[in-house]
Order: C-alpha cells, then structure tokens, then sequence
C-alpha cells in the first residue's frame, strides 16, 4: 500500500511538472503573439499564480515521494539513472527559478504599458525571448527525467 502511494504521489507530481510547463509555455507564447499588452498581462497574471500553485507544489514533492519511493522500493540513490535524474532536475529548478522572476516582470511590464496605452518596451520583448529558451533546458530536462523514471537503465557512473 505505501509503495503505491508513493508511486501514485511521485506519477501525479512529475505530470503536474510536465502539463503545467507545457502549459504555461504554451499560454504565454500566445498570449505574446497577440502583442496586446492587456492580454499578456492577464495571461501572465495567471501564469504566475499557476507556477506558484501547481509547479512549485509539485517541485516540492517530487524529490520527496522520489526518495522515499527508491527508498521503499530498495534502490540506491546512487544508481546511475537516480543520480541522472537528480541532476536533470537540478537543471530544471536552476532554470525555472529565473523563469518565474521573468514572468513576473513581463507581467508588470504589460500591465504599465497598458495603463500608459503605450507598446510593450524593449526590454519586454528581450526578456520574453529568454524566458523563451530557458524553457528548451527545462522542459528537455523534465522530459529526460520521465524517460530515466520509466527505463530505469543500467547506468554506471561510479566504479
């Protein structure tokens, strides 16, 4: 019963990680297309609340219910595709945490231009572009991840 829980808790976390990246991403780029600062405002203002609701609870619990799961389960952390994995997702966090930031500030920068009735700044665009490919690292390092959690290779990397 406990091995299930775990695993049905660490399935949930690392799908609400996936699906609110993917939508997100998805959301804010359009909202971006549209180039209406009022739209992107909006989008972003619920974007951010969805990264510190959906994304940063499951970034919480998944290194939780992880280490618990090998531990119920008798895997060493230090198994090649555990160590990988780990690292995947210290990747994934050293480029969300500044996604998050980025978010806010193309929030707050949409939401001056549309109380200015002025365009979007440069600086917006710039940073929307960042934001834009930190997302390639991240994602690709969660989508690693899922794959090392369902293989589970034979991966030797100490001795």
């Amino acid at each position: 019963m406990t091995y299930l829980l775990l695993k049905y808790v660490h399935i949930i976390g690392a799908a609400v990680l996936f699906g609110t990246g993917a939508g997100i991403a998805f959301f804010m780029l359009m909202a971006h297309l549209t180039g209406k600062p009022a739209s992107i405002a909006a989008v972003a203002r619920i974007v951010v609340i969805a990264d510190f609701v959906f994304t940063a609870s499951a970034v919480f619990l998944q290194p939780i219910s992880g280490i618990a799961l090998a531990w119920n389960v008798g895997y060493s952390l230090d198994e090649g595709w555990i160590v990988l994995s780990i690292i995947l997702y210290a990747i994934t966090g050293a480029f969300w945490l500044p996604v998050v930031w980025m978010q806010m500030r193309m929030r707050d920068m949409a939401r001056a231009a549309m109380a200015e009735g002025g365009p979007l700044p440069a600086t917006y665009h710039a940073l929307f572009w960042t934001w834009f490919a930190f997302g390639f690292p991240a994602f690709g390092s969660v989508a690693g991840i899922l794959w090392l959690m369902i293989a589970r290779p034979d991966i030797a990397l100490f001795g």
